[in-house]
């Protein structure tokens, strides 16, 4: 590409954002939160308090933010229970930490879900 192009690109994006910013800087809502947000500042630094202290003051629960915080740093998934199942029948012992294990599938298969899921003998973390 060259660069008489890509500097006209680069001016097409420009003037398009340049009008987005002035729909943007004519919203009422934008006008209303930026003035909410000024009076908040203003508020803080009178009474001398942080945004964490705000927040604390707000919501003085902090478990339901740690516990979002904790699942976006493994993941977003918690782990599964461990399920521990044992066939009467025959004595067999099935440890699954989700329904897709090929055994268990084959009990229910046979037994039906409710016979099998009465097999279930503990279930640990």
């Amino acid at each position: 590409m060259s660069l008489l192009s890509e500097y006209m690109k680069k001016e097409q994006l420009l003037k398009q954002l340049s009008e987005e910013l002035q729909q943007l800087e004519q919203d009422q809502r934008l006008t209303s939160e930026l003035e909410f947000k000024e009076k908040l500042e203003t508020l803080m630094k009178e009474y001398d308090k942080t945004p964490a202290a705000v927040i604390e003051l707000l919501d003085p629960q902090p478990a339901s933010r740690t516990a979002s915080s904790s699942q976006a740093s493994t993941g977003g998934r918690r782990k599964r229970k461990l399920k521990i199942y044992k066939n009467p029948n025959t004595g067999e012992v099935v440890e699954t930490r989700g329904g897709n294990q090929k055994t268990l599938k084959a009990w229910k298969d046979q037994h039906g879900n409710d016979t099998v899921e009465s097999w279930l003998v503990r279930v640990e973390d």
